[in-house]
């Protein structure tokens, strides 16, 4: 029954409604006033617009706190016997551990991310997978360096100018007031994380992101309103989180209501020599939202959005061909189960 829903047509939003979904890309926080001035659309409509996108759930706005440097991640590769993936898949979308699961399209394969202590032996991987009689194969490989994250992902529908217009609203704005609030804590801050120590957070800090995930563009105002503490507090709190990478901000909408209706993995074998440089490329491809080396036969994942199958035909002859990647292998979505935001119940 899920896949009724998934393959049905998914209207396509209009141009004006992907332009503002994108600037929020280029800042969660940013004001209808910015938006408008930079767009060219008055604020009242921006406005309607997004609280109309959000209202129907097309858009969402998510805040987390990020996780500890010392967490990795597997990239696991598990097949199935047919008419068994739905169940696998749900047992699988109920688990923290497991941060995105994908469907393939040849019906026997499951795509999925699961965090993990880098050089373990994952008990997913090495026992709970393989015991089970429905799982007929696993491979797991380690990312061992993020290019990009689909966080970062950003619509291609603005322009340069307006991308670097948009960017610096708000939360900028904030962090720039913090920094002149309490410079010498912030010089502290930016020497301990050139070290490599972590911080933890505090009861202020847990406070103002447990308001944040549920609002993630709720003002300094009304967080300081929540929790208590003094608005300048918060102000300087956010931007100290932002700066540290301890708070993660991500606009989620359907990439097929954005016209993008083919999701795929692509795995590649690259030289050693090129994989810093392929990689970082790929992370600034428009079409590219996730991109990681990983160990493994192929040394190097990207997680692609493309409107039809002829624009990945060009981004793999083309784009890839390019960059000089030695093999590559593509596995179309069939249908995303598990993403920021959103798990579907799959029918068993």
């Amino acid at each position: 029954m899920s896949g009724m829903t998934e393959n049905s047509v998914v209207p396509v939003l209009d141009l004006q409604d992907q332009r503002l979904i994108a600037a929020l890309q280029c800042d969660v926080r940013l004001t209808a006033e910015r938006a408008g001035q930079v767009l060219g659309i008055s604020p009242r409509t921006v406005h309607r617009r997004w609280r109309a996108l959000m209202a129907d759930g097309t858009l969402r706005v998510l805040a987390e706190a990020s996780w500890p440097d010392s967490r990795g991640a597997l990239l696991l590769r598990i097949r199935v016997l047919r008419g068994k993936l739905d169940v696998i898949a749900a047992a699988l979308a109920a688990r923290e551990d497991i941060a995105f699961i994908d469907l393939a399209t040849s019906g026997d394969e499951i795509s999925a991310v699961a965090w993990t202590d880098p050089g373990s032996r994952d008990a997913l991987v090495f026992r709970q997978l393989p015991s089970t009689q429905a799982v007929t194969s696993v491979t797991a490989a380690t990312v061992l360096h993020v290019f990009r994250v689909a966080a970062e992902w950003r619509h291609d529908v603005l322009t340069d100018a307006e991308v670097a217009a948009l960017s610096s609203g708000a939360v900028q704005a904030e962090r720039d007031q913090a920094w002149d609030q309490d410079h010498a804590r912030d010089q502290e801050h930016a020497q301990n994380r050139d070290q490599g120590r972590d911080h933890a957070l505090d009861d202020v800090d847990t406070a103002i992101l447990s308001v944040l995930k549920e609002d993630a563009r709720a003002s300094a105002a009304a967080v300081a309103a929540r929790t208590g503490y003094a608005e300048s507090t918060v102000r300087r709190r956010i931007a100290q989180l932002v700066e540290r990478g301890r708070l993660l901000t991500q606009v989620v909408v359907d990439p097929k209501r954005l016209g993008l209706t083919i999701d795929a993995n692509v795995m590649m074998q690259v030289s050693p020599g090129r994989l810093d440089q392929v990689g970082r490329a790929l992370a600034a491809h428009p079409a590219v939202h996730g991109a990681f080396a990983t160990t493994g036969p192929a040394n190097l994942y990207a997680a692609v959005w493309v409107r039809d199958l002829a624009e990945l035909y060009r981004f793999i002859t083309h784009d890839l061909g390019g960059l000089g990647v030695d093999s590559v292998e593509t596995v179309i979505v069939g249908q995303a189960v598990k993403r920021p935001g959103k798990t579907v119940t799959l029918g068993r």
